[in-house]
């Protein structure tokens, strides 16, 4: 077990770890051991690290990973909000442990961009109970501090590359658990509304042309907005649709 102890909010419990496959699966782990919400798995490095659809997430030492369980009093589909939270919530911690940071915006629906490089992804991981009702959802975090892939499909970079130095995940862990904290409260208060403004004032590609690549087909068009839930609206071939899951790139040429 590592021995830093970064701050966290009132409820949140760390389970901190040199070295584990996936900070993920250790939190569902938990989870089904009866692991109540705010438990929060913390690694310095992972060894089976992944990220959406079951591709393999580079986890050097240096960068922060990271993955939160939540036991939300919602249907399954409005709990998938809490990926913008996650997204808020990383852009301003690395706002906090890093002022001079500029260029920071957010790509539907829960990457973390600088400069129009992937520095965080966020994966939601979530399991029903026999009754059908959400039984946990598991809020992954991994965040480029030191170093990023140089293969990637989508282009990304790190803290350091962006010439920000050294910067402890410790620190950028306590920031993020607060303001994941403060955006979950305002969410339960407030609804959606606030963080869809949040995200929207910083959403890359708004307005502009992208790729969407879905399970089966990959579309194109222009990215109108996102509705009141988060689904991404897209103007394809003169049609306009309304898409909850899928993966935004942009033109070559961009």
């Amino acid at each position: 077990m590592i021995q830093l102890s970064p701050r966290l909010p009132t409820g949140y419990r760390l389970v901190s770890y040199d070295a584990v496959g996936s900070t993920n699966d250790e939190a569902k782990h938990l989870a089904r051991d009866g692991a109540v919400e705010g438990v929060l798995v913390w690694a310095l490095e992972q060894t089976a690290g992944r990220g959406r659809r079951g591709r393999a997430w580079v986890s050097p030492r240096g960068n922060l990973y990271a993955s939160l369980i939540l036991r939300p009093d919602c249907a399954a589909d409005r709990a998938a909000q809490l990926g913008f939270v996650a997204a808020l919530a990383v852009g301003d911690a690395l706002g906090a442990v890093a002022p001079s940071l500029r260029g920071l915006s957010y790509k539907w629906p829960n990457d973390v961009l600088v400069n129009g490089r992937k520095i965080a992804g966020i994966l939601l991981e979530s399991e029903m109970s026999r009754g059908g009702a959400l039984a946990f959802l598991v809020v992954g975090v991994g965040v480029n501090l030191a170093a990023s892939p140089p293969d990637a499909e989508f282009p990304a970079t790190s803290l350091a590359q962006q010439g920000l130095g050294e910067v402890s995940p410790a620190g950028v862990l306590g920031a993020f658990a607060g303001h994941f904290e403060a955006w979950t409260r305002r969410w339960r208060e407030d609804g959606f509304t606030p963080l869809r403004a949040a995200w929207r004032a910083r959403a890359t590609s708004l307005g502009e042309p992208i790729r969407v690549r879905l399970e089966a087909a990959t579309l194109q068009g222009r990215f109108l907005d996102i509705d009141e839930d988060g689904a991404l609206l897209l103007e394809s071939a003169g049609e306009r649709r309304r898409i909850s899951a899928g993966e935004v790139f942009f033109p070559v040429n961009r």
